[in-house]
């Protein structure tokens, strides 16, 4: 793709989003002929895409199709499905500038952390693709006797899986739950954001070009009060990633349905800088943990503990790397930091700063919308003095926003960072790993970063990625990430002897025979 390829036209718009791709994807949506709805760009406010909007009666169709779809599915062998995704794998790479222009396009991020969600997808591909075979094999289990019991585990596919995914990060959420759910053998039915749409569908077209059996992966559009209920009526499994309210919902209801539900929810995350840290490396781990995709990251800091020892010579580079931060809209790596998504987000992070100033925070920097960029637009703002009370202590802002607060105790820093119901994400900085693996077995948080803020955590496919307390149920990635989307069955042979007694043998002498067993079985050292 030429340089002219990457540069905004007229519209302010990357020359990529063509009408023509528009109308391409929006046939993607399962939805009838009636309603539409226009998205707006974040960089311009201008219109986007119009979409179509999906019916209750339309949900029921897109699983009625994926039901279909996935009868033949679960019997595809599991290395032609490995195929088709590693293909998808090698299409996202050689494309990426088509999938990095529509972020950047619906979302309003900076590139470079659109360029991560591209990095994410590939990560997450190659991992399953070739995961998905050990995950998915019979397994011997220990029998209930030795020898005389065969037992084996398998793993079915759940039938069809209902995703619902965010707009802050539309093609790594759009993909990245339902790669590993196709992979186990299910269809998904999934409900992007609309503002986001583009994205989901991109990947969705992606991956049918790569091999992917038509029908399998439906997506629907429209409000949750529209479709909401269908879509977890239908559903065998719910994958959901959004607010804490939306979560507990879908938990209630799936829980009276008796189906599993997957939720990452909302973070307060914490980064404690402990006293042996290196001021500059935590600095500058500090201001991209803090301020990427424009704070708008479920996994993202918004509250910065610093050691007294460091704190003056940290808070000095910081300071200094959040006022120099490159903010604009271009469709290159040139900036550092975009643009908020929505005048809803826009709104939140104005009241939150709005809030904590009038009840007498200190602003170290920013704290201030601008317009002159772009319509959504709001600075890297670092606050002190943030105390309880005020919004942005313990309530999630889901933006460019992040407290100070300085600290001497380690343990009474501990009690601070874990004094939130949430329970997402946590960052440590130190100059020894193995004090800062020993300090992050401290914190209430489903994953601890020590010297990086959430990107190492996030990467590492193979480990469990989730939240405690109010930050959600089950997790992502790992083999918990693809065996979620399966049910267990346990197969048992038992051979020659059975549980009763022999013809013949009173069950007196039968029980007593089995207490030798049992208890020779414990000194022998078996399980």
């Amino acid at each position: 793709m030429s340089t002219d390829d990457l540069v905004a036209n007229a519209t302010g718009l990357p020359a990529t989003l063509t009408p023509a791709l528009v109308e391409r994807l929006a046939r993607r949506v399962t939805a009838g002929p009636g309603e539409r709805v226009t998205t707006y760009a974040p960089y311009t406010g201008s219109p986007l895409a119009e979409l179509p909007v999906s019916t209750p009666e339309d949900v029921e169709a897109a699983f009625a199709a994926a039901r279909r779809a996935q009868r033949a599915w679960r019997d595809t062998p599991v290395q032609q499905r490995k195929r088709i995704v590693l293909r998808f794998h090698d299409l996202v790479l050689e494309r990426q500038n088509e999938i990095l222009d529509l972020i950047q396009a619906e979302n309003g991020k900076a590139r470079r952390d659109a360029f991560l969600e591209v990095a994410d997808i590939a990560l997450n591909a190659r991992y399953y693709a070739r995961s998905t075979r050990s995950l998915l094999r019979p397994r011997r289990r220990r029998g209930a006797f030795p020898v005389l019991t065969r037992t084996t585990e398998l793993r079915h596919p759940k039938g069809v899986v209902g995703v619902v995914s965010p707009w802050n990060y539309p093609f790594s959420l759009g993909a990245g739950d339902t790669i590993p759910a196709l992979l186990a053998g299910n269809a998904v039915v999934q409900k992007p954001d609309t503002q986001t749409a583009l994205c989901a569908l991109w990947a969705a077209e992606l991956l049918y070009e790569a091999g992917l059996p038509e029908g399998l992966w439906q997506i629907v559009l429209g409000a949750p009060r529209e479709i909401g209920a269908p879509l977890l009526a239908g559903a065998d499994y719910m994958m959901f990633t959004g607010s804490t309210a939306t979560g507990r919902r879908i938990a209630r209801d799936a829980g009276h349905r008796l189906i599993g539900a997957s939720l990452e929810l909302g973070g307060k995350n914490a980064l404690i800088v402990l006293d042996d840290a290196d001021p500059d490396r935590a600095a500058e781990g500090a201001v991209r943990a803090s301020f990427a995709s424009s704070g708008q990251l479920c996994i993202s800091v918004e509250r910065l503990y610093v050691h007294d020892a460091v704190h003056d010579a940290f808070l000095t580079r910081f300071l200094a790397q959040v006022r120099d931060m490159p903010l604009g809209a271009a469709y290159d790596y040139s900036h550092a930091m975009g643009s908020l998504t929505s005048p809803a987000q826009l709104a939140a992070v104005t009241a939150h700063v709005d809030d904590a100033m009038a009840k007498g925070a200190t602003l170290l920097a920013g704290g201030r919308a601008r317009p002159d960029l772009g319509p959504y637009f709001f600075e890297p703002t670092v606050l002190a003095g943030v105390e309880p009370g005020m919004a942005c202590h313990g309530d999630e802002t889901f933006g460019p926003v992040v407290a100070l607060y300085r600290y001497g105790d380690l343990d009474e820093v501990v009690e601070a960072a874990n004094a939130t119901p949430y329970g997402l994400n946590a960052s440590v900085w130190t100059g020894n790993g193995r004090r800062g693996r020993a300090f992050a077995a401290r914190l209430h948080a489903g994953t601890v970063n020590v010297n990086e803020g959430f990107a190492a955590a996030w990467g590492s496919v193979d480990a469990p990625m989730g939240g405690m307390g109010d930050s959600g149920l089950g997790r992502r990635h790992g083999a918990e990430g693809l065996l979620k989307y399966t049910e267990a069955q346990t197969v048992a042979h038992q051979r020659l002897l059975g549980f009763a007694p022999p013809k013949g043998v009173p069950y007196r002498l039968w029980a007593a025979s089995l207490t030798t067993s049992l208890k020779a079985m414990k000194h022998a050292g078996m399980k």
